[in-house]
């Protein structure tokens, strides 16, 4: 399993596709799949072994320029390569790779030939980007790819089309805990992104604002986890930091926007803060300006009982049911009105779905099935590489 070098798993904040590992991995090792982990040295993840180029993420640096950045997939990816040949040498290769790493990890685990294991990789993200890679890759039917919704498939090119098996949607953990009543929850509403133009953390302030309802901004800008993280940054006249785009796009369009008090970024959360937040919030917005693929953070507010505010783009629509879970908005007019009907929606309800639709045990399910077709097609190919 091919986490990538970028964040911890799990993470310790920001981070869905290092979620979905960490969920994924537990899960099939629950029902008897060893597995063995490439991810860096930071994470706490359980498995069977793991393996990692560098000791902490190195998501920070992915805001760079591409000179600077350009080497780090290809590092990690190196001790994937590398830990693929010792299992073959001693006689127990893998049966298959499950890679994560955008680009890096198919072209490499492609270029290993017939003799490496088959390959499955899961596309997290809107497909648009990196077109010209996935729009002449051929794996050579030995490399396949799964989607994380069915709106992401479809803006695929037709040579990634035509690999891709199907599309298993994300989960998360359940909790354990009913979700808290309505009235028994606080009055802030939540948003749980990355601080950037494409998630829309502008129209949540603006929308937030014009409907009377404190915001709580939770997440990262420029790769800093929090506020002294980003003013260290910012201080330092060599930093990069000073010129990434998201950060040069929050100091303009977020910043003049918070108060402290009735609108508050408090960075990064994970683990029981994190939880806490999803708890009590009253609901998670995602005014987002983007196809978003797959959208972790949804699921995680529905596990949590917190109905959820977006814009009706990407697979979105595919995950709120309006009415029962949260609202679809097509503007930002009509998302501040949807802001105005929230005690209409019940917790009971957005944990009950998120349980039937977004357990682990689905998407684990769903990649199982993938696996065993990755492995079907893989022996039909044999005879043919043999001769």
């Amino acid at each position: 399993m091919d986490a990538g070098p970028w964040l911890a798993v799990p993470p310790r904040g920001y981070g869905g596709l290092e979620n979905v590992v960490a969920t994924l991995t537990t899960e099939l090792r629950r029902r008897g799949h060893e597995i063995v982990l490439a991810t860096v040295g930071e994470s706490t993840q359980p498995a069977d072994g793991r393996v990692g180029r560098f000791p902490v993420g190195q998501f920070a640096r992915l805001a760079a320029p591409y000179p600077e950045v350009t080497g780090v997939a290809h590092a990690h990816e190196q001790v994937v390569v590398e830990e693929i040949g010792r299992h073959a040498a001693a006689g127990v290769p893998f049966d298959l790779v499950h890679t994560h790493l955008e680009v890096v990890g198919p072209a490499v685990l492609a270029a290993l030939g017939p003799e490496a294991p088959p390959v499955l990789q899961t596309l997290h993200w809107d497909l648009g980007r990196n077109a010209d890679f996935y729009a002449s890759f051929d794996g050579q039917g030995r490399v396949f790819f799964a989607g994380v919704s069915d709106s992401q498939i479809a803006e695929a090119p037709d040579a990634l089309r035509r690999q891709i098996l199907g599309a298993v949607p994300l989960s998360v953990p359940i909790p354990r805990t009913a979700p808290l009543p309505r009235e028994e929850r606080a009055e802030f509403v939540l948003v749980l992104s990355r601080l950037c133009e494409a998630k829309g953390t502008d129209i949540a302030l603006r929308a937030c604002r014009a409907a009377g309802l404190p915001l709580v901004l939770a997440g990262p800008v420029g790769g800093r986890p929090d506020r002294r993280a980003l003013e260290t940054a910012l201080a330092d006249p060599a930093s990069p930091v000073r010129h990434y785009p998201d950060v040069r796009w929050f100091a303009d369009h977020v910043a003049p926007l918070l108060d402290d008090t009735r609108a508050r970024w408090i960075g990064s959360t994970s683990g029981a803060e994190k939880a806490e937040l999803l708890r009590r919030a009253r609901a998670v917005l995602f005014p987002i300006r983007w196809a978003e693929p797959g959208g972790t953070a949804v699921c995680e507010a529905l596990a949590a009982g917190t109905p959820v505010v977006a814009m009706a783009r990407g697979c979105l629509p595919s995950l709120v049911e309006p009415g029962i879970t949260g609202f679809l908005a097509t503007d930002e007019a009509e998302f501040t009105e949807a802001l105005g009907r929230l005690d209409h929606l019940d917790p009971e309800a957005c944990a009950r779905a998120a349980g039937r639709r977004f357990s682990p045990a689905v998407m684990a399910t769903g990649y199982e099935h993938l696996y065993a077709e990755v492995l079907r097609r893989t022996r039909q190919l044999a005879p043919s590489v043999a001769s």
